[in-house]
C-alpha cells in the first residue's frame, strides 16, 4: 500500500505558520481573505455553523489583498442547505422554550465551507475572530468573542484543521458529521465535541457484521484523506486483532477522477475471490468508483456502506441499482424532529434583509428552479417551497440533521448549565453575558447530559464521542424500479463493553441468484478431523486442509492443530473423534480361541476315557505291566497339560499370567518325570531279566519310584515359587505393534527364571529319550520303551519347533504358539503312551495276557 501523508498535517502546518507570522493580525486586527455566504440572526449569544452548502468552488489567488474576494461556489447540495437550516431551526426552537435559556435569545452565523478546505477555514476564523476589520478589545485583549461555540464542520479533514487552530482559542467546535478516530485525541483536540461515531466505533461496527455473516475474505476501499487513510488503519488492526478475516486488496480511491487509477482499481475487485467489498468514501468517489464498475459489469458482489454513503440518493438510480441492491451499511442513528418540516416550508428568499441573509437568497432559488447561474429574478421571495416535491423537505429520513439538532442542543445546554452556576460552587468564577468565555463553555458541554424528544440520550465521553449507536441498512430494489433503503438492524455499545449487533436476517434483501447470504471466504473451513496449514507469502484467512495423523484428532472447524488422543484411546476413521483402542488377545470368542479351547477340553476328555478304561481293567497283565500307579498318575498330569493351556486363553489377569506358566512347568515336568521313572524301571526290568541282575529292582522299587517322581516335581515347584516371588509375571497392555490396537499380554517378569523352567523340563525329556533309545530292542512282544522313545521323539521335536516360534510371534499369536505347544506335546504323549494299549484292551483282549506280553519276537 503506498503511503500517505495526512492531509490535516499539511494543513495544520501550514496555517500554523500562518498563526505565527500573523499572530497580530489575527488576534487583534483580522483580514479576511474571502466574503462568504452566509446566514446570520442577532442574539445575545450568538452559535456558528459551518455547513456543506455547495460541493465545489473556484477559488481566487491565495493572497491577503486590501480588498476582500467571494469564492465562486457550485454545485448545490440540497442536503447540505438543510443540516444548515436544521440549525437555525433548533435555535428557533431553543428560544421559544421557556426551561431552557430562559431571558436570553440565541443567535447565529452560519456560513457555506463550498466543499474547499480553505473556505471553510477561513470561515471559522471569520466565527472565532469576528467579521469587522477592527473590533474593541480589554485592555488585557480579551474580551467577548463573536461567538461561543461552532456546530460543523461535514469533513473529518475540515474538522481536523479547524480544531486545530479553534483549540488556539479554546473555542468548542461540534461536528456532526466528522468520525475520523483521530479527533477522539484529547491532547490535540482539547475543544473538539461530535454527535455522531467514530469511526473507531464504526470499524468495530463493521467487523462485527462481518462476524455475523461468515465473511472472512473482503476488500477494503477508502477515500484519499484523513477519514479513509485513519479507517484503513484501524480496519486493519481492528480485523487482526479480532481473528474474523482478512483483507483481500486495500486500495485508496483517487480523490479526483483518475480514471486510469479507477480502471485498476475495478480490475482489481472482478479479479479478487472476495466477494464482499467495503466502501468507506464520500458520495463523490462512489459515483465515479461505480460508474467503472458499470462499464466493467462487475456483478456478483456484496457491497458494505459507510456513514457517508449509505443513504446517498444519488446513487441509487437504476442503472447502478443492478450493482448495489442489496447494499448493507451502517448509517447515523434515524432521529425525528417535531415542526422541521413546518420551518423549512417557511423559508423565503427575502431580498430586502438586513442581516445579510444572502445564503437564503440564493440557495432557495436554486432549490425551487434547480439553477443559480442565470442571473435573471427566478424568486420573488413570496413562492412556497411545499408547492414543489423536492428532495428538501423528504424528511422520512433523518440522520445527519438529527446529529445537528442534537450539536445545537448540546450547546445550548451547556450554557444553560454554565449560566446557572452559583457562586464559589463552580469551578471558576460565575460569567455573566458580558463576560462569557468559550473555554467555560467547552468546560460545562464535556458534562452535558440530557435527553431528545426522540429518546435518545446525548452526553459525551471523555475523548469528546457522542454514546455510539448506529443502524444497519438494507439497500432494496423492487419491482417497480424504485430503491428503498429500509433498517434491518442496529449495532451500539454493550453494557459489558465491545458492540452488540442485532440484525432481523429474514428482512434483508440478497442481490444473489439464489436470493440467500453471498459466502466471501479465501479458503473454506476445514472440518473436523484437519488442521488449518498456512499457505506460505499469503493471507492467515488463505490456508490448506491438512487431515490429521493416526492418532490425533481435531473436533471443531478450522482447527489449528491436532491433538493427540488420550491413553488407550485412538482416532477414529474421520480423525474427528478419539475412540477406545480395540483390544486384542486370545479370546475364547474368537475361532482360534474356539478351536484351542476345544482341543483342550477334547484331550481333556480323552484323558479321562482313558482313565477309566484304565481303572476298569487295571488288573489286567497290560495295565499292571510297567507300575500302573505311573500310568495313573501320567494320565492325572496329562489332564492338568491339557487344562493348564486353558490359563492362556481369555484376557490377561495378574493370577492368570501368574499361575500360567507355573502351572505349565509343574504339570509338564509331573509327566515327564513319570515317564523317566517308566523309562528307568523299564531298563531295570530288563537288567533283572538277564544272569546276576535281579538286585537291581530292589533299588528302584515303588517307593522309590515315587519319591523320584515327587523330588523332581519339587524341584521345578521351587524354581516356579522364586520366579513368583522375586519377578512375578503381570500382565500388561502392549501398544508396540499396533498404534491403533492394545494388545493385552502377560509379561514374564523374568526371561531367565522361563528359561529355566523350560531348560528342567527339555533335560528330563532328553534324558527320558536317551534312556529309551537304550532300551529300544528289548526282547518283548510289547516293547514300553519304544513307545516310550517314540514319544519324547514327538515331545522334543514339539518344544525345539516352539521356542523359535513363540520368539517370533507378537501378541495373541505367542499365546497361541504355546498353547499349541502344550496341547501337541500333550496328545503326543497321550498316544504314543497310551493309544497301543488302549487298542489292545478294546480290540485285541486276547493279546492282553503274560504270555503274550513276554513272548519274544522272533
Amino acid at each position: 500500500m503506498t503511503i500517505f501523508l495526512p492531509t490535516y498535517l499539511l494543513w495544520t502546518f501550514y496555517f500554523i505558520t500562518l498563526y505565527t507570522e500573523f499572530s497580530s493580525l489575527l488576534t487583534c486586527n483580522l483580514r479576511k481573505n474571502f466574503t462568504l455566504n452566509e446566514i446570520y440572526k442577532p442574539g445575545d449569544v450568538v452559535l456558528g455553523g459551518l455547513f456543506e452548502v455547495h460541493y465545489t468552488s473556484v477559488l481566487p489567488e491565495r493572497a491577503f489583498t486590501s480588498e476582500p474576494q467571494q469564492p465562486l461556489c457550485k454545485g448545490f447540495d440540497t442536503l447540505g442547505f438543510r443540516h444548515a437550516m436544521t440549525m437555525a431551526f433548533a435555535i428557533d426552537e431553543i428560544n421559544k422554550n421557556r426551561n431552557l435559556l430562559p431571558n436570553m435569545t440565541l443567535g447565529y452565523r452560519i456560513y457555506d465551507n463550498c466543499g474547499a478546505l480553505v473556505v471553510g477555514f477561513s470561515g471559522a476564523l471569520s466565527l472565532a475572530s469576528g467579521t469587522d476589520d477592527q473590533f474593541q478589545l480589554l485592555e488585557n485583549c480579551s474580551g467577548t468573542p463573536p461567538v461561543l461555540g461552532i456546530v460543523g464542520d461535514h469533513y473529518s479533514t475540515f474538522s481536523i484543521a479547524i480544531a486545530n487552530v479553534l483549540g488556539l482559542y479554546k473555542m468548542p467546535l461540534v461536528s456532526y458529521f466528522a468520525t475520523c478516530s483521530c479527533l477522539s485525541d484529547r491532547q490535540r483536540f482539547p475543544t473538539f465535541f461530535r454527535t455522531i461515531p467514530s469511526d473507531a466505533f464504526q470499524v468495530r461496527a463493521m467487523v462485527q457484521i462481518l462476524k455475523h455473516f461468515g465473511w472472512t475474505w473482503v476488500g477494503l476501499l477508502v477515500s484519499n484523506d484523513d477519514y479513509g487513510l485513519h479507517v484503513a488503519q484501524s480496519f486493519q488492526s481492528d480485523l487482526a486483532g479480532s481473528g474474523v478475516g482478512c483483507l483481500a486488496y486495500l486500495e485508496v480511491l483517487p480523490w479526483d477522477n483518475d480514471q486510469s487509477e479507477l480502471t485498476r482499481i475495478v480490475r482489481l475487485i472482478k479479479a479478487s475471490t472476495a466477494r464482499v467489498v467495503i466502501v468507506f468514501a464520500h458520495e463523490i468517489h462512489m459515483i465515479q468508483l461505480m460508474e467503472e464498475v458499470v462499464s466493467q459489469n462487475v456483478t456478483g458482489r456484496q457491497w458494505i456502506a459507510s456513514e457517508t454513503w449509505t443513504t446517498a440518493v444519488v446513487l441509487q438510480v437504476p442503472h447502478l441499482m443492478p450493482y448495489l441492491s442489496g447494499t448493507l451499511g451502517i448509517a447515523i442513528r434515524r432521529g425525528e424532529i417535531p415542526g422541521l418540516r413546518d420551518f423549512l416550508s417557511q423559508i423565503k428568499p427575502d431580498k430586502n434583509s438586513s442581516t445579510g441573509n444572502n445564503l437564503v437568497r440564493v440557495n432557495l432559488r436554486s432549490t425551487m428552479m434547480g439553477s443559480v447561474e442565470t442571473e435573471e429574478p427566478l424568486c420573488t421571495g413570496m413562492e412556497r417551497i411545499d408547492a414543489v416535491q423536492t428532495e428538501f423537505l423528504d424528511l422520512s429520513n433523518l440522520r445527519p440533521e438529527y446529529n445537528v439538532y442534537k450539536a445545537v442542543y448540546s450547546l445550548a445546554h451547556a450554557l444553560h448549565d454554565m449560566l446557572q452556576c452559583e457562586p464559589k460552587r463552580g469551578p471558576f468564577s460565575c460569567g455573566t453575558l458580558p463576560t462569557l468565555e468559550p473555554w467555560q463553555l467547552a468546560h460545562y458541554l464535556q458534562k452535558v447530559n440530557f435527553t431528545t424528544p426522540f429518546g435518545d440520550q446525548v452526553s459525551f465521553d471523555k475523548n469528546g464521542d457522542a454514546l455510539p449507536i448506529y443502524d444497519v441498512m438494507n439497500w432494496l430494489w423492487l419491482p417497480d424500479g424504485k430503491t428503498k433503503v429500509q433498517n434491518v438492524g442496529e449495532v451500539k455499545s454493550a453494557v459489558s463493553g465491545g458492540e452488540e449487533l442485532h440484525i432481523d436476517e429474514d428482512n434483508i434483501f440478497w442481490n444473489t441468484e439464489s436470493k440467500q447470504r453471498p459466502r466471501s471466504v479465501c479458503s473454506e473451513n476445514c472440518p473436523p478431523g484437519t488442521r488449518v496449514a498456512r499457505r506460505k507469502g499469503e493471507p492467515e484467512c488463505c490456508f490448506s486442509c491438512v487431515p490429521c495423523s493416526e492418532g490425533k484428532v481435531s473436533n471443531k472447524t478450522n482447527s489449528l492443530e491436532c491433538n493427540n488422543c488420550p491413553e488407550d484411546f485412538w482416532s477414529n476413521s474421520h480423525r474427528d473423534l478419539c475412540v477406545p483402542k480395540k483390544t486384542e488377545f486370545l479370546s475364547y470368542h474368537e475361532p482360534l480361541g474356539i478351536c484351542l479351547t476345544t482341543t483342550s477340553l477334547l484331550g481333556t476328555f480323552i484323558c479321562a476315557v482313558v482313565l477309566a478304561i484304565f481303572t476298569f481293567h487295571r488288573r489286567t497283565p497290560i495295565v499292571r505291566a510297567n507300575n500302573s500307579e505311573l500310568s495313573f498318575l501320567l494320565l492325572v498330569a496329562l489332564k492338568l497339560c491339557f487344562l493348564c493351556s486353558l490359563l492362556f486363553i481369555g484376557q490377561p489377569r495378574l493370577w492368570t499370567c501368574q499361575l500360567r506358566h507355573a502351572a505349565f512347568g509343574i504339570s509338564f515336568v509331573l509327566c515327564v518325570s513319570c515317564i523317566l521313572v517308566k523309562t528307568v524301571v523299564v531298563l531295570a526290568v530288563f537288567k533283572a531279566s538277564e544272569p546276576g541282575g535281579g538286585g537291581n529292582l530292589k533299588w528302584f522299587g515303588p517307593k522309590q519310584q515315587r519319591g523320584t517322581v515327587f523330588t523332581l516335581t519339587c524341584i521345578q515347584a521351587a524354581i516356579c515359587t522364586a520366579w513368583l516371588v522375586s519377578s512375578s509375571p503381570a500382565p500388561r497392555k502392549n501398544t508396540q505393534y499396533h498404534n491403533d490396537k492394545i494388545v493385552y499380554e502377560c509379561e514374564v517378569g523374568s526371561t531367565v527364571a522361563f528359561a529355566v523352567i523350560l531348560g528342567y523340563i527339555g533335560v528330563l525329556a532328553i534324558l527320558s529319550f536317551f534312556l529309551a533309545f537304550l532300551a529300544r530292542n528289548l526282547p518283548n512282544n510289547f516293547n514300553e520303551a519304544k513307545l516310550i522313545t517314540f514319544s519324547m521323539l514327538i515331545f522334543c521335536a514339539v518344544w525345539m519347533a516352539f521356542v523359535p516360534a513363540y520368539i517370533n510371534s507378537p501378541g495373541r499369536y505367542a499365546d497361541a504358539v504355546e498353547v499349541f505347544a502344550i496341547l501337541a506335546s500333550s496328545f503326543g504323549l497321550l498316544l504314543a503312551l497310551f493309544g497301543p494299549k488302549c487298542y489292545i484292551l478294546l480290540l485285541k483282549p486276547e493279546k492282553n495276557t503274560k504270555k503274550a506280553i513276554m513272548e519274544t519276537k522272533r
